[in-house]
């Protein structure tokens, strides 16, 4: 029976387990969703490529099944290129569907014409085009199998002419996604044995990497006396029911797992690849192990590497290990991460109400969640309040652009989530200027009918850039933004809008807000002047914040001194009790 290659593409990323393709459709795509209008794919329709591809990630890197985005020639699929270079950069099988104009025309200069191997190479683990419908069988399997083997985005170029046209008798090749697992030899783990038993002050550092290995690392700390430390990226998967956990470390951490970085004197560093190399320990023995060879040593100078997957090697090198006695490095951390999560929750109290904090409103959020909720944070400070106050608990998951640190994709990652988990509480804390760069795909949350939560943290500013401007003594340019009521543009396009600018008010309507049925959006006018920095430069960021306020002052940018100062301060006091 002839088929047209379209149908023989849709056919295989069935037979790969696709239940969601997001995009937009037009001209060169036209072909490929009519067949998927008669498939078991579900085509979701996004008001924005982008979009589209943000939430495909989301829905692949929750589930593990594989999902795909698709756009039409020229502008459609370029659209998609940041939602793939956040797959790309987080390693997320995706599957892209590039459609193309005709191959008659490629090379004539045509309008709408993009190459699209330039475009995507560098944000791929596979970019081919199709040059004739016997190939699309071959080229869809291959694309599958180098997303999951690969752990990434592969897209396949697809010209108009080629995807209606038939085909005949084809080579049924067909999809296979073998699992393997990688272990370092007896003699390599054995060094690692003979490193730990003669370690001083040895710590943990877990990162994405340790997924499903929680009660292995727990275990690895018990038996060592050693603290654990984790990556952003790793906190749903070790911080919860972990009586070793000091915390996260880095820009977005807290005081307790930077000092436990800073003072050990041996690391076992597990399937972390955490970028800033001045947040590793300076003369600290480090041991790595990861998946990934490629990627010993690349952030720190380390004293032995390993190549293995963190749980079989685990589940080797504990046997292999004595336990320990000593325990006073980790009573230490353990105390310090006590006085620290002290200070977070004073950080979390309503204060005087004059403002809401955003971590008394992250707390709230906390409290009132379901167990099992999917929170998702735009990049900034939505990141540290996600993180630093919406409590883990083996159940509930966070997504966030953590390697990519793109704008905006908090609400769309939550579509995809949704999309994925229609039965689990999804919740978007989304800042102001991310959710106006990608506002229009509310109307893809109303008419898909999404029960999405989304928390707009309105502080008239992009907060994250302005604080680090301020922390340089830096004054803040170009950061204000004039909102409009998000409440009155969603309640425009049909979702249910809550707005909050009273801090007594916020707990009954965050509950409220939870609980309604259908999607919502809660407007939250949050105080502008929160200092978010690490604690390497707690004090250089009140400084900072100090000469930014004098030079705001004296050039007549700031009128409000006396508001100005007192939320400075108030800021201030609260940070430094970190």
């Amino acid at each position: 029976m002839k088929k047209n290659a379209a149908q023989v593409l849709v056919e295989v990323l069935e037979s790969a387990g696709v239940k969601h393709i997001y995009g937009v459709v037009g001209d060169t795509l036209n072909y490929v969703t009519d067949e998927l209008s008669k498939s078991s794919i579900e085509w979701v329709h996004t008001r924005h490529e982008e979009v589209g591809a943000f939430a495909a990630t989301a829905d692949s890197y929750m589930t593990g099944n594989l999902a795909g985005c698709a756009g039409s020639c020229g502008p459609g699929t370029l659209h998609l290129i940041n939602g793939v270079y956040e797959a790309h950069r987080a390693r997320v099988p995706l599957i892209v569907i590039a459609s193309q104009i005709d191959t008659m025309t490629l090379g004539m200069d045509m309008p709408q014409e993009v190459d699209y191997q330039k475009v995507f190479s560098d944000c791929s683990v596979f970019c081919e085009q199709v040059y004739n419908a016997e190939q699309m069988r071959r080229v869809a399997v291959l694309a599958c199998q180098a997303a999951i083997s690969k752990k990434g985005p592969a897209v396949i170029i697809l010209p108009v002419d080629i995807s209606k046209a038939e085909v005949e008798d084809e080579i049924q090749y067909s999809v296979h996604f073998p699992k393997s697992i990688c272990t370092p030899s007896e003699d390599d783990l054995n060094q690692v044995a003979q490193i730990l038993a003669k370690g001083k002050k040895i710590g943990i550092y877990a990162g994405i990497g340790c997924e499903g290995a929680h009660d292995l690392l727990v275990e690895l700390a018990k038996k060592l006396k050693a603290p654990i430390a984790h990556t952003s990226r790793a906190i749903d998967i070790v911080a919860y029911d972990n009586p070793y956990n000091v915390g996260m470390t880095g820009l977005l951490g807290i005081h307790s797992g930077f000092h436990m970085m800073s003072e050990c004197e041996t690391l076992l560093l597990l399937g972390a690849d955490f970028a800033w190399g001045q947040f590793y320990p300076q003369h600290a023995k480090i041991i790595q192990i990861d998946r990934e060879a490629s990627r010993l040593g690349r952030r720190h100078p380390i004293a032995l590497g390993l190549q293995g997957d963190v749980i079989p090697t685990l589940e080797k090198l504990i046997p292999m290990l004595k336990e320990r006695s000593e325990d006073q490095f980790l009573n230490e951390c353990l105390e310090v991460s006590k006085k620290t999560q002290a200070a977070l929750k004073v950080e979390e109290e309503i204060g005087d109400g004059k403002v809401i904090h955003p971590q008394y409103m992250a707390k709230l959020l906390s409290q009132y969640a379901d167990e099992d909720a999917l929170f998702t944070a735009d990049t900034g400070t939505c990141w540290v309040w996600a993180l630093r106050h919406i409590k883990v608990n083996g159940f509930r998951k966070f997504l966030m652009s953590l390697r990519h640190g793109t704008m905006a994709n908090s609400m769309p990652m939550a579509l995809g989530l949704k999309k994925a988990y229609p039965d689990r509480q999804v919740i978007a804390l989304c800042g102001d200027g991310g959710l106006a760069m990608l506002m229009g795909d509310l109307l893809t949350i109303n008419q898909e009918d999404l029960p999405i939560k989304i928390v707009v943290v309105n502080n008239g500013a992009l907060d994250f850039v302005e604080l680090e401007m301020k922390a340089e003594g830096l004054l803040n340019n170009y950061t204000d933004l004039h909102n409009p009521s998000f409440a009155k543009i969603a309640e425009a396009v049909g979702i249910k809008a809550f707005e909050v600018k009273n801090a007594f008010e916020l707990d009954g309507i965050i509950q409220e807000f939870l609980a309604h049925k259908g999607p919502a959006l809660l407007d939250v006018y949050t105080n502008r002047s929160e200092l978010v920095m690490p604690p390497t430069v707690d004090l250089g960021n009140v400084i900072g914040m100090a000469t930014y306020s004098a030079k705001a002052i004296l050039n007549g940018r700031i009128t409000d001194v006396k508001t100005l100062m007192a939320n400075t301060l108030q800021s201030a006091k609260r940070e430094l009790k970190n």
